[in-house]
C-alpha cells in the first residue's frame, strides 16, 4: 500500500467537559473515521491557566485529553467542520504527514 499525504487532527479535551463519550460516537457512527486514538493526560493546564494534575493522593477527575484521527486532507477538513458545529471545539491542532489509508 502506498503512502500518500493525510491530516492528522488532535482534538484537546477535559474530562470535566464530558464530551468525549458524544465525540467518539460521532466520529464513529457518523463520520466513519477508521481510527481513533484517545490519549489521557497525567498533567496539564490551558488558557485560564488552572493545572490540572494526577496524584495518588488525589486522583483528579478533570485530566486532559487528547483525541487524535486521521485521514485525506479533505476529509479532516470537512469532519472537524462538523464536529465543530456540534461540540464548539476551541483547541484544535491539524499538521500534514504521509501515511497509508485503508481503501475498503
Amino acid at each position: 500500500m502506498a503512502t500518500q499525504t493525510v491530516t492528522v487532527a488532535r482534538i484537546y479535551l477535559r474530562e470535566g467537559e464530558h464530551l468525549l463519550g458524544k465525540l467518539i460516537k460521532l466520529l464513529h457512527d457518523e463520520e466513519k473515521v477508521s481510527g481513533v486514538t484517545v490519549l489521557r493526560g497525567i498533567a496539564g493546564f490551558g488558557p485560564d491557566g488552572e493545572l490540572h494534575l494526577s496524584s495518588l493522593v488525589d486522583l483528579s477527575l478533570d485530566l486532559p485529553l487528547i483525541v487524535e484521527f486521521y485521514d485525506a486532507p479533505e476529509r479532516v477538513d470537512a469532519i472537524l467542520k462538523d464536529l465543530e458545529r456540534h461540540f464548539g471545539l476551541a483547541h484544535v491542532v491539524t499538521w500534514q504527514a504521509q501515511g497509508r489509508l485503508r481503501s475498503d
